[in-house]
Order: C-alpha cells, then sequence, then structure tokens
C-alpha cells in the first residue's frame, strides 16, 4: 500500500509514522508530502526523512474546487493512482465535493474526539477539546476515519479513548489525546496494508 500525507500543520504525528516506518513497525510505502506552504513544520521532518514534499500554494480568488484539482494534479504527479491512501494529517483545508468523490474511500483523517461527538463545522484543535470539557465528557481519544462530503462524517476506522481527569485544561487534554494519534495513526495504515482494516471498494 502506498500513501500520501497531505499536511498544513507542523507534523507531529506525520514524525511518528516516520519514526513507525524506520523502525519497521509500518511496512507501507510514503510517495510523499503535500502541504500547503513552503513555511510549514513538516517539510523539515520530511526532507531529514528523504520524503519527497510538494507544495500547493492556495491562489486568491480560489473556489475550494480550484485548489483541489491543483491538489489533485500534484499528488497524481507524485505518483498516486487509484490505489494509494491519502493521509491527512493536520491538513487544514475541508475538500470540495469533486475532490471527495475523486479519492473516494481513500482519504483517512484523524479527529481529535469520540465522534459523532464534537465533530463538524470549526471543531478543530484546542476548540475540540474546549468542548469536551464543557460538556463534562469524562472520556474522549481520537477517531481515525474515512472523509466523505460531511465535516467528520466518514465511517469510522478506528476510535481510542483517554480518561477526561477532573483537572483537565485543554491544554492537558489535547497532549494526551495527540500522543493516542501519534500511536494510532501509523498502526492504522499498518493495518490497511496487512488487511485487518479493509478499505471499502471504491464505487
Amino acid at each position: 500500500m502506498n500513501f500520501i500525507v497531505l499536511s498544513s500543520s507542523r507534523g507531529t504525528t506525520f514524525q511518528a509514522t516516520i519514526d513507525a516506518m524506520k523502525k519497521g513497525e509500518l511496512k507501507a510505502t510514503c510517495l510523499g508530502l503535500l502541504t500547503d506552504s513552503p513555511e510549514r513544520g513538516c517539510i523539515e521532518k520530511a526532507k531529514k526523512a528523504g520524503i519527497p514534499v510538494s507544495i500547493v500554494e492556495r491562489r486568491k480568488g480560489d473556489s475550494r474546487e480550484d485548489f483541489d484539482r491543483r491538489v489533485d494534479q500534484a499528488l497524481r504527479d507524485m505518483g498516486a493512482d487509484d490505489r494509494t491512501v491519502l493521509a491527512a494529517m493536520g491538513w487544514m483545508f475541508i475538500f470540495s465535493e469533486w475532490f471527495i468523490a475523486a479519492w473516494n474511500n481513500r482519504i483517512i483523517n484523524v479527529h481529535p474526539a469520540l465522534l459523532p461527538k464534537h465533530g463538524g463545522e470549526g471543531m478543530y484543535g484546542h476548540h475540540v477539546h474546549d468542548a469536551v470539557l464543557a460538556a463534562g465528557e469524562k472520556e474522549s481519544g481520537v477517531t481515525i476515519h474515512l472523509m466523505d462530503d460531511g465535516v467528520d462524517t466518514g465511517p469510522i476506522l478506528v476510535q481510542k479513548k483517554c480518561s477526561v481527569l477532573p483537572h483537565d485544561t485543554a491544554e492537558t487534554l489535547q497532549k494526551r489525546v495527540q500522543e493516542l494519534e501519534k500511536e494510532w495513526y501509523p498502526k492504522v495504515l499498518q493495518m490497511i496494508e496487512i488487511g485487518t482494516v479493509r478499505l471499502p471498494i471504491r464505487a
């Protein structure tokens, strides 16, 4: 199984994925990193690991689909085909319906809460953890799921939980959830590689 990482962040989960490949825990092949800005921290991590980098910057006046079509072309140029998995790790853009259809059942995302709770528009980063705390939840965690044309609504592949502690802040809860994310995203990619997690047949 080949995969390409899409990230517009520092790349902490990407680094955990690189480490898993180095240790032989993840045997899938990373064809490259696609990001949206030369300023992203994930780029340095890719370069240190010898992973090709493609940068597709958002242009003024771009519609969501305009941007996604250029992303799609960059992915194809990196060697992606209909069997390639797109691993969104801190990708901060909502995909267009066109892109979701083009990569149907091949885009994997991680959400820092137990979906369907605390997902949807605006639910990212500390906003998610603020919402978990405000709701008085006793548990939180990560949801690794396929992306569809909704926001955080796609089929769930794996969920892992952690406790919400009495004195948690958004920052302390986020750190604990991120540890789950770094542990389980590479594991899910390996599960897909060996077939213990099966992606639906493309429509």
